[in-house]
């Protein structure tokens, strides 16, 4: 995910370089140099790797598989341990002499979220409620069998990056800022843990697959380029889900696409609160968006009529009271609308969907003063059901507690950086044009307004067709961010994804 409050590198490359097994071709060194000394042990190292055998039975089919806590290590500079990734592994027990399965690397976002979301929310083969509308922090976190889970088709490997989960940077705070909190050392480093754990594994001539949501959808197209050009290891598919793909649609003074990627989200809420979200509907306002919205906005205050006409328009498909509208220009800021869908009834939406909503502990303040409603709520299970599976259901002991979102590496992220302002579409479509066989699955809700479908929508429409037209599909589903919590959604966002398997 990626954190949204309402109010809202040649170092790195020498990091993969001196990780990776080449570096021994340096050769040995000369018979009357110093011996090397002893490298310094860790201090409290996490555990060593630990498997369990599970069991689940999915749509009437049992499921036997090993779920594996493990770590990888990446060195500094100075080839000496600079950090540990602890990842969680679920691989399918297959009979001797079957045939290779996928495998299918899983990135949160955030910066600072744990993969817990993706995996105990969306694909793994345990799942606990969160996120929903009346879903409560203080619920018990049971996990339960996933219907949904992607391992019927492919085994599945979650990463924690550094800060995140129990992984853990071994340097200063400086040093960790430096290699692993700036987007461009994150993408190198995330990318050596997927060749890293291919090379332990014995995996490196499968099929492999990438998913990514939300901040892990702008490390989805770098992880899937940098390893494509720079380690020679070639995804067949990358899935994208809530992709914060391009942070920067121009000045809102100016340019109509900041408007154009709310509005749809900002309608979608509005019809599923009347019962009347579907696809036909859906097709209409984007039809809308791209059509007289988006005229009337260039034209301004030149064309009184149009702009009088789509505030009104605006109006009756948002539900919202004309005066805001009006006052707007038609044009809806994220948190100014937040606050106002729900005001009569105490209530502030969230900004990953502004149905489920909470209440509003400073009504009278001039602008919000909580944290997201939904981000609230979703800490208190996904940490305890992450802790209880790894260090009780595993028995991977560890003296720390589980990271599901931390704001400490949020804050300390570098955001002034040019690869982030630039986003990740460069790196999509140079990946997709150095393969013609890669697949890219996008995949959103509706109702979400801290990373809008209709961005996506806008980015694929604009990319050049390479090839099949079909690589590159973007697919909407009822909800918002975390639409795949929703059971509903379970099912076609299965299908989809194991279509794009069996593709290629």
């Amino acid at each position: 995910m990626t954190f949204k409050r309402i109010s809202p590198a040649f170092c790195a490359v020498a990091l993969v370089v001196f990780s990776l097994p080449s570096f021994a071709q340096h050769g040995a060194p000369p018979a009357d140099a110093p011996a090397a000394k002893p490298a310094e042990p860790m201090k409290n190292p996490l555990p060593a790797d630990k498997s369990v055998a599970q069991t689940i039975t999915v749509n009437g089919k049992t499921l036997h598989y090993t779920a594996t806590v493990g770590t990888i290590e990446i060195n500094g500079k100075d080839d000496k341990p600079a950090g540990e990734v602890e990842y969680i592994a679920y691989t399918l027990d297959k009979p001797a002499g079957a045939a290779d399965r996928p495998v299918t690397f899983a990135f949160n976002g955030g910066p600072g979220a744990s993969s817990v979301y993706l995996n105990m929310g969306a694909i793994g083969p345990k799942r606990v409620n969160f996120g929903n509308a009346g879903d409560s922090p203080s619920d018990p976190a049971t996990l339960v069998d996933n219907q949904g889970t992607w391992l019927d088709f492919t085994d599945l490997v979650f990463v924690d990056p550094i800060g995140t989960g129990y992984s853990r940077s071994l340097v200063d705070e400086d040093t960790t800022k430096k290699l692993f909190y700036s987007p461009t050392p994150d993408i190198e480093y995330l990318s050596l843990v997927v060749w890293k754990w291919l090379v332990k594994n014995d995996r490196l001539l499968d099929k492999k697959y990438l998913i990514g949501e939300s901040y892990g959808g702008y490390r989805g197209p770098r992880i899937t380029h940098y390893l494509q050009s720079q380690l020679g290891v070639a995804m067949n598919g990358v899935v994208l889900v809530s992709p914060y793909l391009n942070p920067d649609f121009g000045d809102e003074n100016l340019s109509p696409i900041p408007w154009m990627t709310t509005l749809p989200s900002i309608t979608a809420a509005h019809l599923e609160s009347q019962g009347k979200l579907d696809d036909a509907s859906m097709q209409s306002v984007i039809a809308y968006t791209e059509g007289d919205y988006v005229a009337a906005l260039i034209k301004g205050n030149s064309d009184p009529a149009a702009r009088d006409a789509m505030i009104a328009k605006v109006t009756e498909m948002t539900g919202l009271d004309p005066q805001f509208v009006k006052f707007s220009g038609g044009r809806l800021e994220t948190g100014a609308y937040l606050r106002e869908v729900h005001r009569t009834q105490g209530l502030i939406g969230s900004v990953y969907d502004s149905n489920v909503t909470g209440f509003d502990p400073y009504p009278y303040a001039p602008s919000s003063r909580a944290n997201d409603p939904m981000l609230e709520s979703i800490i208190a299970p996904t940490s305890t059901a992450a802790a209880d599976f790894i260090t009780h259901t595993v028995g991977w002991k560890v003296d720390a507690r589980y990271e599901a979102l931390s704001y400490k590496v949020n804050s300390m992220w570098d955001r002034g950086s040019d690869d982030l302002r630039n986003g990740a579409v460069g790196d999509l479509r140079e990946a997709v044009a150095a393969d013609p066989k890669l697949r890219v699955l996008i995949v959103h809700g509706w109702n979400d307004l801290s990373c809008p479908f209709m961005g996506s929508v806008l980015t694929a429409q604009q990319m050049p067709v390479m090839g099949d037209a079909n690589r590159v599909q973007v697919h909407e589903f009822p909800g918002g961010h975390m639409f795949y919590t929703r059971p509903v959604n379970q099912s076609g966002l299965h299908t989809l994804a194991e279509t794009m398997v069996s593709t290629h």
